[in-house]
């Protein structure tokens, strides 16, 4: 089953990668439909309630607290 993901709009979008490229289709296609959001990867709706999926930033590095060395 393709990963599903309502927007706010309520409209349901299911995930496709054709290759490198993934995307969000209203229905299921036979080919290249995805079971989960790749490793990496979160969903994030734009204003127009379009989905697109994100790459994760890297955590930033913990600076030392000052005066400590």
């Amino acid at each position: 089953m393709a990963y599903a993901h309502t927007n706010s709009k309520g409209t349901i979008y299911y995930l496709h990668s054709n290759g490198r490229m993934f995307y969000f289709s209203k229905e299921v296609k036979e080919t290249g439909a995805l079971d989960a959001v790749p490793a990496g990867y979160n969903v994030v709706e734009m204003k127009t309630g379009m989905l697109v999926l994100k790459k994760n930033q890297p955590a930033a590095a913990e600076a030392p607290a000052e005066g400590q060395s």
